[in-house]
């Protein structure tokens, strides 16, 4: 044995057996292949695909089944609320644990978290129609079940994006990044169309197939989906807190700002326009249900349009995406206060699509290059976690708007999309951006292996 083998062999026994060896991110990484880029990048967007099912599928199937086992409006409401605020409180913390754990660990455990809850709900449910727990239990185990997902479920966008972001140079990135909220999307919009397949089996099979396929979709990432980035070398306590991403960062706070305003507008949009249709074309509940649902459908398929098409074909920048989504926002919500006809209104949800499509992916995509690499999980947990804030202000801000003057909670949005515009076109963050992008792309295109 040499005097080097010597001293590697008294060095590893001087280590205890229970401190794991740190990887450090300037340790040589196998590079990731362009075929295998690919293949990593479909095998997400089916893993999207399913947790975006999952939401519209609750929201489409739960309703009527509480009817029929006798759960109230208000015990309904909170199990999508319980799930909606441990969303907010724990995308933070997975997006953080990507960076320290590896992305595709927390992509399994949001995956598998979400197929999981979403097959407990389904059993839970099943037992209730059975008889074999009473409905005083039955709640409480689908507020627990359910809760499963905001938990564990919210880990799989946020490492989700970062692991886009790790093979993705910055010229690239709001397009791969969009394409990545376009799968999420695309599974809102097939949700209730999957729900009304699989109820002609049984009311609750929507819950066992969706389930299941966010199960296949974790075993087939387990196996197939490519880890090239390396864990943060492990730091002291002490270390980790000085390290950390701080949200009052000032290339932060201001992402997370405008997260919090395009919520609130998103949800002004989704959450009210049905009362406002009915108050407008002074139609019923039953008729107005299926307008609603044609308007619904022509904004998520023009989100669609702006997020898998246009972003992708033309290459859209970070500046782009939030001029020109808040001016066609801006025009929606003009449009709704207009109102008059119905055609007006369903126009105005098409336009306000492609307006929301264009800055979701602007705004993951500006707070994605405004840090480093070994802080994409952490932005995209910060980010993630604005996007269900505004399902909490909106009750306490929109609606009693709308009881004033049913115009003036879109009277508010165009107001919240001035202020995404002036950020768009004043704010320094994005001037920085600007002025970032030609000194650092070469040297990532590089660190991330695309060479």
């Amino acid at each position: 044995m040499s005097a080097d083998d010597e001293k590697t062999a008294e060095t590893a026994a001087a280590r205890p057996a229970s401190e794991p060896k740190p990887v450090s991110l300037s340790e040589p990484i196998r590079k990731t292949t362009p075929k295998e880029r690919q293949r990593a990048f479909f095998i997400l967007f089916v893993c999207l695909l399913s947790v975006g099912m999952g939401q519209t599928l609750v929201f489409a199937v739960l309703p009527p089944i509480a009817v029929d086992l006798g759960m109230s409006e208000f015990e309904t409401t909170m199990i999508f609320s319980l799930s909606a605020a441990l969303w907010i409180l724990t995308s933070t913390f997975w997006g953080r644990r990507s960076d320290v754990m590896g992305r595709k660990p927390v992509i399994l455990i949001g995956v598998f978290g979400f197929g999981i809850s979403t097959s407990l709900v389904g059993l839970v449910l099943l037992a209730g129609y059975l008889h074999w727990i009473s409905m005083a239990l039955m709640f409480p185990l689908v507020m627990g079940a359910r809760a499963i997902f905001g938990i564990f479920g919210s880990g799989s966008m946020p490492a989700s994006q970062a692991y886009v972001a790790d093979r993705t140079t910055r010229a690239e990135r709001a397009g791969s990044i969009a394409q990545i909220g376009a799968a999420f999307g695309l599974g809102t919009v097939v949700g209730p169309g999957v729900a009304a397949a699989f109820a002609e089996i049984h009311i609750l099979a929507p819950f066992f197939a969706v389930g299941a396929l966010a199960l296949v979709s974790g075993v087939a990432i387990w196996f197939l989906l490519p880890e090239r980035t390396a864990p943060i070398k492990l730091l002291s306590e002490k270390q980790q807190k000085r390290a950390a991403l701080k949200w009052t960062a000032p290339n932060v706070l201001p992402w997370l700002t405008i997260g919090v305003i395009l919520s609130l507008s998103q949800s002004i949009m989704m959450q009210l326009f049905a009362f406002y249709l009915m108050a407008e074309l002074e139609l019923g509940g039953s008729a107005a249900t299926q307008l609603v649902s044609v308007g619904m459908m022509a904004m998520a398929m023009s989100t669609l349009v702006a997020q898998l098409g246009l972003i992708q074909r033309f290459d859209l920048t970070v500046q782009f995406l939030l001029r020109w989504g808040a001016i066609a926002t801006l025009l929606s919500f003009a449009m709704l206060v207009v109102g008059g006809s119905y055609g007006m209104l369903v126009s105005a949800l098409a336009l306000a699509g492609l307006g929301f499509g264009f800055l979701r992916a602007g705004l993951s995509a500006g707070a994605s290059l405004s840090v480093s690499l070994k802080d994409q999980g952490a932005v995209a947990g910060l980010i993630g976690s604005t996007a269900a804030t505004g399902h909490i202000l909106n009750p306490a801000i929109g609606i009693p708007l709308f009881w004033v003057l049913h115009s003036a909670p879109f009277m508010l949005g165009m107001v919240l999309m001035v202020v995404i515009l002036c950020f768009a076109i004043f704010h320094p963050v994005l001037k920085n951006l600007r002025s970032t992008d030609a000194n650092i792309a070469d040297d990532e295109e590089e660190e991330i292996g695309l060479h």
